[in-house]
């Protein structure tokens, strides 16, 4: 990527309304396969944004996700997000002439704090504070909730229907089918799903991918939610599940949500924000769906290596997590059905 500072500058001053923008450091942060972050500070001259500025450039990676949004969506669901009251990062300026870096991207402010889920579930800072922390997790989830389609910034997203369980089942059946592959504990998993899917739930923007690892802890406290490439309209239970699945954990196995606090932090956060009671089956249904969703994830992005598409050693190794997601599928379903 052709990241030059002064043909950086140069765009900035306009596109932040400013006189003069002077980019005074850069660096490639850390992460990201699917994306690319780079942390800037800059100086400037005139407009609504004159002084210094901490940002952060967002572009997409060689090794993208189909499945996830470009830049101009992601910087458009940021923007609602954030309008929402959602602890996310302000969206600043959207870039879509790849004349400028060589791909389209956006700026937003940088936030503080650490992200990475396998430091913070051992960082003890963090831990003093994990039922507070987990509990506020519940409340930003709550307040993005609020988002009702139809959204006219939003009108790429679509709908998913009154099931959007039993479309995101369909969605997992149509990428296992366009594999060579033969995964059978992921496609009986998908048949116990199909035969117990939540009735008819509200259908509310949601994040798509709110978990330990995409969200930022400063003095462990929650200051920013990020990585919004796979925000959709869906159920809301689903982005509580996704929380709370295993596969999240970092190896903190006892905390169930995200290695961080409790399961009842979580979603007595969430009801006293949203002012609405949780199904705790529909969660629990969703826990499920999160393990199918990351298997078939982690499949596809072996797929893409495998089959000479994209080379990438990232992407091999990824389908060495299926055979412990399987597991977790099959032990997770157990104590469902047992708890019945």
């Amino acid at each position: 990527m052709g990241l030059n500072a002064a043909t950086l500058a140069a765009w900035m001053a306009p596109a932040l309304g400013a006189e003069v923008v002077e980019v005074a450091w850069m660096e490639r942060l850390g992460g990201g396969a699917i994306q690319e972050n780079w942390a800037l500070d800059a100086a400037v001259r005139g407009g609504p944004h004159a002084g210094r500025l901490s940002l952060v450039l967002r572009t997409s990676s060689p090794s993208g996700v189909a499945v996830s949004w470009g830049r101009p969506e992601e910087f458009a669901i940021l923007r609602v997000a954030h309008d929402a009251g959602v602890l996310a990062p302000e969206p600043l300026a959207l870039c879509t002439d790849e004349a400028v870096i060589g791909r389209t991207f956006y700026l937003m402010r940088r936030l503080p704090g650490e992200a990475r889920g396998a430091k913070l579930v051992r960082d003890p800072s963090v831990l003093a504070r994990g039922e507070a922390l987990v509990a506020e997790v519940g409340r930003q989830m709550a307040r993005l909730h609020r988002v009702t389609p139809p959204v006219d910034s939003l009108a790429f997203m679509p709908h998913p229907g009154p099931e959007p369980g039993l479309a995101r089942v369909a969605e997992y059946r149509r990428h296992l089918d366009s594999m060579d592959a033969s995964e059978p504990v992921l496609e009986w998993a998908l048949s116990w799903l199909a035969r117990r899917a939540p009735p008819n739930p509200e259908v509310r923007l949601i994040h798509g991918d709110f978990r330990t690892g995409n969200f930022l802890v400063h003095e462990g406290r929650l200051s920013g939610v990020l990585d919004w490439e796979f925000a959709a309209f869906g159920s809301p239970e689903e982005d509580l599940g996704w929380m709370l699945a295993r596969c999240w954990r970092f190896a903190a196995w006892e905390r169930e949500a995200g290695g961080l606090g409790s399961r009842r932090a979580l979603l007595e956060g969430y009801a006293a924000e949203s002012g609405r009671p949780v199904s705790r089956d529909a969660v629990a249904w969703w826990e499920v769906m999160a393990t199918v969703r990351w298997a078939v994830i982690a499949l596809m992005q072996a797929e893409r290596h495998y089959s000479g598409a994209e080379p990438s050693l990232e992407m091999a190794l990824t389908a060495h997590l299926l055979p412990s997601l399987e597991l977790d599928l099959l032990t997770r379903i157990a104590e469902i059905e047992a708890a019945a």
